[in-house]
């Protein structure tokens, strides 16, 4: 049996985007992992999100929006003591984001922050049952903030590897989580670093934009990056419109990407770039040739690109119909 199924663990959360004047805002769903969940229901890849949400009014606007992409619940938390987070992004003039911090909430801890292991063992059989079908399990490192949910995510890793389950981890270094969190904010830059590169060994596929990949590794070579990781994953780099660098299957490579004058919000753009990706991947079981690398490269640069041309992550996230069209109008 071929699996095609793909877990994404991790956030969910509400982009708060300030418009270009800074005197509004508008509230959309996000999260990188409830990001790449939707975008691969949209891509007809069957994904599962894993994630804890407040009981709250954004939580249940989390629950509609899956609903409707067919996203699976089946082992989402809802939370009594916690809240949906609430992360404040602000927009220059080019539409790039940058996070200022979250909201205030009234609890100790948003809701992502608890993410707990023990009401997942609760539900192993089907869990165990899911890893049958799972190609991929995807998450970044913010849950590495918080001991509980960091537990739970190496839990999660440990059982998708005995299923043969293909880890995939997109660095997505967001400092202000550490330095927002009751659990981690005392902690050093220097010892969050390591913290995240012990975790990013048991990766078999790291996305990371250009600036982690200088943070994290010193430099920009997908291939050094991979050498000093135990499992020596595929790496692809990503540095905004600028060209991709990737390291896939033992072959280096730099893909451009394609372009445009109306970018209006770079929000979730790497998100729908790894979807895109991740699916291609799957289609092609494992991509062999450079030919095919590129395929799945250049399909993911489109992803990423049409996510950028409206507000909001998963709103502007395109189907296949919308990839392939555009795809055509490409000159080859």
């Amino acid at each position: 049996m071929k699996k095609k199924k793909v877990i994404c663990v991790g956030e969910a959360l509400i982009d708060r985007i300030r418009n270009k004047s800074n005197q509004g805002f508008a509230d959309f769903l996000g999260g990188a992992p409830a990001n790449v969940a939707c975008a691969l229901s949209k891509l007809k890849i069957d994904s599962i999100f894993i994630g804890s949400l407040g009981n709250d009014d954004y939580g249940k606007k989390f629950i509609t929006q899956f609903d409707e992409l067919d996203v699976s619940l089946n082992f989402l938390q809802l939370n009594n003591d916690s809240s949906t987070r609430v992360v404040n992004v602000d927009r220059d003039q080019f539409g790039d984001r940058f996070f200022s911090g979250f909201e205030e909430s009234s609890h100790l801890c948003f809701a992502d922050e608890v993410l707990c292991k023990k009401l997942i063992e609760k539900e192993i059989i089907n869990l165990e049952k899911s890893f049958l079908e799972t190609k991929y399990l995807v998450t970044g490192t913010n849950l590495l903030s918080s001991p509980i949910s960091a537990e739970t995510i190496y839990f999660l890793l440990e059982q998708a590897k005995k299923f043969e389950v293909k880890i995939v981890i997109d660095l997505n270094w967001r400092e202000v989580f550490w330095d927002h969190s009751s659990f981690s904010s005392e902690i050093s830059k220097a010892v969050r670093v390591n913290l995240i590169k012990k975790f990013l060994n048991h990766a078999n596929v790291l996305k990371l934009a250009k600036e982690e990949a200088t943070l994290f590794f010193e430099y920009e070579n997908p291939l050094l990056i991979s050498q000093q990781l135990s499992k020596r994953p595929d790496v692809i780099i990503t540095d905004g419109k600028n060209p991709v660098e990737w390291y896939i299957n033992g072959l280096k490579g730099i893909s451009e990407t394609p372009t445009s004058q109306k970018i209006v919000d770079t929000t979730g753009a790497g998100d729908a770039f790894l979807a895109g990706l991740i699916s291609k991947l799957i289609t092609y079981d494992y991509p062999s040739n450079e030919q095919e690398i590129k395929d799945c490269i250049k399909f993911a640069s489109v992803c990423g690109l049409l996510t950028c041309l409206g507000e909001g992550a998963i709103e502007q996230q395109p189907n296949y119909k919308k990839v392939n069209k555009f795809l055509g109008s490409l000159i080859l």
